[in-house]
């Protein structure tokens, strides 16, 4: 029996159709909204951890970097009290107050009184770096999931930088530690006058991202 057109109900079928194009769309949009939601979590998760190890990073590099300033600023004002022959001529008002100022760096060995007041000193120095353990583990764990991505351009470039510049920061710190190693002073003070610029900038970059972060989201 041949098929009449007009015995097709028409409005049924088309109303099947939209029922079937809204579901796959609804179905599509629900997908992409639990994914959008999933990516949005994972992101605040990584920037959240990020954030916890820049303001870990920053407190061990502040109390570190005031240490290990003080090598330098010590044999500064060690050279300022040796006469010409590089001898310690001083009272023991001048000598305890060189001592006490750094008491883990030097300790007195000897003195032979040498009239005026004034006595010959010996020293006898002990120099102890301090090693930052500056930590990437977060930020690596972000590029290796590819959530980075979702932090956006500017955020990225600042975190890039920061990163970048911390292990500039260990390259030197290294190279302090082979120097001091070697006993070679003037070297160990060389590194530790550049690291104390490159430290600044890596607490400033610490700072300005720490307060930002939440911008990334």
């Amino acid at each position: 029996m041949p098929l009449k057109l007009k015995n097709i109900n028409w409005k049924y079928i088309v109303g099947e159709i939209l029922l079937l194009f809204v579901g796959i769309n609804l179905a599509i949009w629900f997908n992409d909204w639990n994914t959008s939601k999933s990516i949005q979590k994972d992101k605040e998760v990584a920037l959240a951890k990020i954030k916890g190890e820049l303001e870990t990073n920053l407190t061990q590099l502040v109390e570190n970097r005031t240490e290990n300033q003080k090598i330098p600023k010590f044999f500064q004002e060690l050279d300022s009290l040796k006469n010409d022959e590089g001898e310690l001529l001083l009272t023991p008002q001048r000598w305890n107050a060189f001592v006490d100022s750094y008491p883990d760096l030097i300790e007195t060995v000897d003195s032979v009184s040498v009239g005026n007041g004034k006595y010959k000193y010996e020293g006898d120095t002990t120099i102890f770096l301090e090693i930052t353990d500056l930590s990437n583990i977060a930020w690596e764990i972000s590029k290796s999931t590819g959530i980075f991505h979702e932090f956006g351009y500017d955020c990225l470039y600042q975190l890039q930088g920061i990163y970048h510049t911390q292990n500039l920061v260990k390259s030197e710190l290294k190279k302090a530690t082979e120097a001091l190693g070697n006993k070679s002073i003037d070297d160990l003070i060389r590194v530790l006058n550049f690291m104390d610029q490159l430290e600044g900038q890596l607490e400033n970059q610490y700072r300005d991202m720490i307060e930002d972060i939440e911008n990334c989201k």
